[in-house]
């Protein structure tokens, strides 16, 4: 069996993609994000989960939250307090966030997080330990890779070198390789499907509430691929039973 590693926790790769905005798939995940958010989402705290270089907690600062990012990968947290000095960034290990009250967030986000971590028990762990942060009628968003985007060409990924992807299970090692940075070493991802997380939200306590997969529209200026009739992203809107 080939041991997972984590893809984002290096110096080489943290620089990459902190200098990464919303171009071209990665449009996509984030263009109805503040529609969603106004839709299902109330209260103004709000704690990132995975925040990486502080991308997505940037995007939850400009629709007016107070944002708390979270992440167990030093290198990208450095970028993210480069980027944003004022923002509030801490290092957490995998299901410990004791820094934190229970019930505190009105909103917890998490983007591209969840298809980084393996194995079931520990999505368990990390998942229920966030369920407790959050409000009694708190909502998490997570935004995650579909399987389908292991299986295609998109504007910002190619998967063409691996066709063994399409022999992947759930659990199991993925590969893909971002076109929009500078590093295109290929990207490690587990494989997780929708039954999967239905069944990883069961497990923690969690109603869906929606899902959504967005897709690309032909008038939007970016040459799409796939994007126009496959979703490679899904967004999950959750809340606890």
């Amino acid at each position: 069996m080939t041991t997972f590693s984590n893809s984002w926790d290096n110096s080489i790769r943290a620089e990459s993609y902190s200098s990464l905005e919303f171009p071209n798939t990665y449009f996509l995940a984030y263009r109805d994000l503040p529609e969603i958010i106004k839709k299902h989402c109330n209260g103004s705290i709000a704690l990132d989960f995975g925040c990486g270089a502080g991308r997505s907690s940037r995007f939850l600062k400009n629709l007016g939250y107070e944002v708390v990012g979270i992440d167990i990968a030093q290198d990208m947290l450095a970028k993210a307090r480069e980027f944003d000095p004022s923002g509030d960034y801490h290092h957490v290990s995998n299901g410990n966030y004791d820094l934190f009250s229970d019930e505190s967030f009105d909103q917890i986000q998490s983007i591209f997080t969840f298809d980084n971590i393996p194995e079931m028990a520990t999505r368990i762990c990390i998942l229920s330990s966030l369920v407790k942060k959050l409000k009694q009628n708190g909502k998490i968003i997570m935004l995650d890779s579909t399987p389908d985007i292991y299986f295609h060409e998109w504007s910002s990924f190619s998967t063409s070198d691996f066709p063994e992807n399409k022999l992947a299970s759930d659990g199991e090692i993925v590969k893909i390789v971002m076109t929009d940075v500078p590093d295109n070493r290929p990207v490690e991802d587990i494989l997780w499907t929708h039954q999967h997380y239905l069944d990883l939200f069961e497990s923690c306590g969690l109603t869906l509430e929606e899902t959504y997969k967005p897709l690309g529209k032909p008038d939007e200026g970016i040459q799409w691929k796939s994007e126009l009739e496959i979703a490679p992203w899904v967004i999950y809107v959750l809340k606890k039973k």
